[in-house]
């Protein structure tokens, strides 16, 4: 009959009731018969596949609710799989004809139990041919001794699944067997169920109880569809086997071990099963990241931080402040159009773009001062250094800032991953080894166990409820793709002891350790995971641990999101880390690492820590919104802060110790609602320290090691750590609209201050309160702040040298310590160019000093000091050096030029030989390399008793 003489939906009906070869028969006929077939995917070819009692539902156990993409394939793929161990024949390369001539395989079916031929296992066996089917009935089948499998057979269970009971210990010595439908338990003598040395053994839709599996090389295995109940599998040396839709329940060890490197002796499997595996691993990544089953089951997670790969930042009206060029537009890569935080952020960058430089500045001067200054307008935005000021201000420097951090911190896909780096791409496309892949892990003690150079694959699986999910140690490899790990009671991934791998696209979630622990030499890829909701740490490196971490979501972990120390040295690179309730990433206890373009942002402590000998490369990082300090360096912190945007934290910018040494350059640091750079000395009594930001693990182990172990690489992955250092530097900085001082120095240890921009902070552009030893303030442009441009208090000891100090709403600067004050231009502030207070004592010579309004000098009774070889501008008032009335004796004041300033035209001619200051070698900020290695200090919680808004906001945690 035509196909088209009836209606579809009653062929449909009529075919429903043939049997599997009536089907197949009815597919060849034509073209319109075959698609007619396959019109029957979601009826008959499915109540084929489930009525099938050696065949369990293709998505068990992880997801038994969800249909496959096609029932008839899925069936096809069982009915194939359940065929390969007859496949061992060696196919004859040199005729392919003669296969015309091969003996085909012929098999009975002998019937084993109450009422079948044979009473027991072993007299069927002893009368089985080659490829003969053993039937055991329903019942419990006990052998009394070891059950020699000498020649390949079937065994299958009659009935469903629990009605076969087997207990019996089993060796195979034949090339293949297969295994159906059986629960196995083991005899009273032995507690193994089942091993093989050189064969080929297949398991399918078995329960396996209280025993082990051991195979070892060249013997190999493919296990679908079993249960394991306080069993475990143990893979020996194995080339290649496979385990597919299995679950371990309740294992008092771990679940599979693969021990030993993939044997180079491959039997005559190897080659069927690493076809079947490169089929199976083509529709996983088909199916892309819903082969993870629980990756959507986070609770409200999903509606909270928007899709898998979006780190979301939330922005409210308290916060909306922070959102200059540089930290609006870096978070528009992360945001999707459309949503309500894209939209916040749109807006809030359109805003922002509308104020220009001059509107917003022009604030922080009163009507009055301006009317005053309407026939002085000075020439120093065009000048030198200031002009990367004026860039600053107007937008141009923070979007070429932002075109780089849009390009290069958006987080990557792992497509995109494996497309750029061909070692992660080889990992993720290997077969060797043991090749788990969906399978269900949950109550016991391990997950898998990789140890003495084993190679492992693991894929679309889940691990809950366990000691730990995977173990990898000695030399061994392990892959992981796309697998749920949660609920574990000590970290869910564990390397040591140079283990290596790719762990990628992994939901690792509520583990009560780190999410990933790499220590001793451990070296994996940890790319594009989301590891969230730890109870410790997301991410630790520990004891020489290596490592390349890159493209993660890191959120919401209790401690750090990521924590090394002890001489752990990952690179660290393309991560979204948000949301933490301790430090964004701590490095402590001489960890290290180079920490490049991630964007770490909300966490509840400093966005980095660092100290106790930690010394990493911290750059070109946004780090914004974090309720505490942006990056916090504190006791016997070292290593390098450079090329940073630190933005919109609720603490400070950087705090920090100089007696650290920090090395903090080229970083953009605003919108900060404390100081925009901190600068303390160490506190004197080290028991009041409370416990590091990272948290508080305990590494006896590796502090152990770290002791009696030196690294050979250290020098030649740190090249700052070959240079010695030997003052805190601060350069080369853009530090601007914080929420007090920009520079605030308070220590007693020296420190160089060079060519930053510090510009329209809320208080003075630099306070130093406390400077025993010199601190050196050069080149810098300090402009627009609210209060003065520099203050310096009694008894300390300054160099202020090539500044250039305007515009500032009080006085230029203001000193009541000692040292020197040369070669400034201090031109434009509001009040006094220069005050010296009482106890002051400073040299001051060769200056460029003006004040319309004010005098330009001011030097108040009992000052000290030498006031010579300035050039000084006098406006309307007249008023240019404020002598003291008493103790005249001890100021000097001589050969100082007085200009009386009456055009624009004249202020400009005296700015222009020498240009404006500051001036520096390279042009304008930003362009000036990374100069000499000091190394960035340790990372010390703040013990500030009485903590008020001069103070950080991080005052004792414990």
């Amino acid at each position: 009959m035509e196909a088209g003489s009836l209606p579809a939906e009653l062929w449909r009906l009529i075919l429903s009731y043939l049997r599997l070869p009536d089907l197949g028969r009815c597919s060849s006929v034509c073209r319109a018969w075959y698609e007619l077939v396959l019109s029957l995917d979601r009826t008959r070819w499915r109540q084929l596949c489930l009525g099938c009692l050696e065949h369990r539902h293709p998505n068990w156990p992880n997801q038994p609710g969800v249909e496959p993409q096609s029932w008839r394939q899925t069936f096809k793929q069982h009915y194939l799989a359940s065929k390969t161990w007859t496949k061992n024949t060696q196919d004859l390369d040199s005729s392919s004809c003669l296969s015309l001539f091969r003996r085909r395989k012929g098999w009975r079916q002998l019937r084993v139990g109450v009422g079948g031929e044979f009473g027991s296992l072993r007299a069927a066996l002893a009368a089985a041919s080659p490829y003969d089917r053993l039937v055991l009935l329903p019942g419990v089948h006990e052998e009394q001794s070891e059950v020699l499998l000498k020649v390949p057979v079937e065994v299958v269970g009659q009935g469903k699944l629990g009605d076969v009971s087997l207990l019996a210990s089993i060796d195979q010595h034949c090339p293949t067997a297969r295994l159906c439908n059986v629960v196995l338990m083991p005899a009273r003598f032995s507690s193994m169920l089942y091993k093989t040395t050189s064969g080929y053994v297949q398991f399918d839709s078995c329960n396996f109880e209280s025993g082990q599996l051991l195979i070892h090389a060249p013997g190999t295995c493919q296990v679908k569809f079993c249960s394991f109940s306080q069993a475990s599998i143990h893979l020996r040396c194995v080339a290649l086997c496979v385990l597919e839709n299995c679950e371990f329940v309740g294992s008092e060890n771990a679940s599979v071990t693969v021990e030993g490197c993939p044997s180079s002796d491959h039997n005559w499997a190897c080659k069927h099963l690493a076809m079947l595996a490169k089929s199976c691993a083509a529709s996983t990544w088909e199916s892309g990241p819903a082969s993870c089953p629980e990756a959507k089951q986070d609770g409200g997670e999903e509606s909270l931080l928007g899709p898998l790969r979006t780190c979301e930042i939330v922005v409210g009206e308290e916060r909306s402040g922070f959102l200059s060029a540089v930290g609006a537009q870096a978070l528009l890569c992360s945001a999707q159009e459309g949503t309500e935080f894209g939209e916040n952020l749109w807006a809030a960058k359109e805003e922002y773009q509308g104020l220009g430089s001059s509107s917003s500045d022009s604030d922080l001067h009163s009507d009055s001062e301006e009317d005053a200054q309407a026939g002085y307008k000075l020439p120093f935005q065009a000048r030198s250094l200031s002009h990367a000021l004026a860039d600053v201000m107007d937008g141009r420097l923070q979007n070429n800032r932002l075109h780089n951090l849009q390009r290069d911190l958006k987080l990557k896909s792992l497509h995109q991953e494996l497309q750029q780096d061909k070692e992660a791409l080889s990992l993720a496309n290997s077969l060797q080894g043991c090749i788990v892949r969906q399978c269900l892990f949950r109550n016991g003690k391990g997950g898998i166990f990789i140890y003495s150079r084993g190679q492992a694959k693991l894929e679309g699986s889940i691990f809950r409820d366990l000691t730990y999910a995977v173990r990898c140690v000695q030399n061994s490899k392990v892959v992981m793709l796309r697998n749920d790990i949660h609920h574990c009671k000590a970290s869910g991934v564990f390397l040591r002891l140079s283990a290596g791998g790719l762990i990628a696209d992994n939901n690792i979630h509520s583990n009560c350790e780190a999410g990933v622990d790499i220590r001793k030499g451990a070296n994996p890829l940890v790319l594009c995971n989301k590891i969230h909701n730890g109870l410790r740490s997301g991410i630790v490196v520990v004891g020489n641990g290596k490592g390349i971490i890159r493209s993660n979501q890191i959120y919401g972990n209790k401690e750090a999101g990521i924590y090394i120390l002890y001489d752990g040295n990952p690179a660290v690179s393309g991560n979204h880390i948000f949301q933490g309730l301790a430090a964004g990433i701590a490095v402590n206890e001489n960890g290290r690492g180079h920490i490049t373009g991630n964007i770490i942002c909300e966490n509840q402590w400093g966005g980095a820590d660092i100290r106790h000998g930690g010394n990493p490369i911290l750059r070109n990082n946004l780090i914004s919104g974090g309720y505490s300090d942006g990056v916090v360096v504190g006791e016997r912190g070292k290593g390098l802060i450079e090329g940073n945007a630190i933005y919109g934290n609720k603490g400070c910018g950087v705090w920090m110790m100089s007696s650290s040494l920090p090395h903090l350059i080229n970083n953009q640091i605003g919108h900060n609602s404390i100081y925009g750079v901190a600068v303390l000395c160490c506190m004197d009594d080290a028991g009041d320290y409370p416990l590091a930001q990272g948290g508080s693990e305990s590494f006896q182990e590796e502090r152990e090691v770290a002791g009696a172990e030196n690294d050979p690489y250290s020098e030649e992955e740190h090249p700052a750590a070959q240079r010695p250092v030997s003052v805190a530097l601060v350069e080369l900085n853009s530090i601007s609209h914080n929420g007090a001082a920009g520079l605030h120095i308070k220590t007693s240890e020296a420190l160089n201050v060079i060519a930053n921009v510090i510009h329209a902070n809320r208080d003075s552009g630099v306070t130093v309160l406390q400077s025993s030893q010199l601190t050196r303030i050069s080149n810098n442009s300090i402009s627009c702040n609210s209060r003065d441009g520099i203050l310096v208090e009694a008894a300390c000891q300054v160099e202020l040298r090539g500044n250039g100090i305007y515009a500032n709403s009080s006085h230029g600067v203001v000193c009541k310590g000692e040292g020197v004050i040369a070669e400034n231009d201090i031109v434009g502030n509001h009040r006094c160019g220069l005050q010296l207070l009482q106890g002051s004592d400073m040299k001051v010579t060769k200056n460029r000093i003006q004040s319309f309004r004010d005098y330009a000098i001011a030097l108040f009774d009992e000052a000290k000091g030498l006031v010579q070889e300035n050039l000084i501008f006098q406006g309307r008032s007249k008023k240019s050096i404020l002598r003291p009335i008493s103790h005249a004796e001890d100021c000097v004041i001589q050969n100082n030029v007085l200009l009386t300033v009456k055009k624009r035209f004249d202020v400009e001619c005296m700015l222009m030989n020498p240009p404006a200051r500051p001036h520096f070698e390279g042009g304008v900020l930003g362009s000036c390399p990374a100069a000499g290695g000091q190394g960035v200090s340790r990372i010390t919680t703040r013990m500030d008793r009485g903590c008020h808004h001069h103070r950080s906001i991080f005052c004792s945690i414990l």
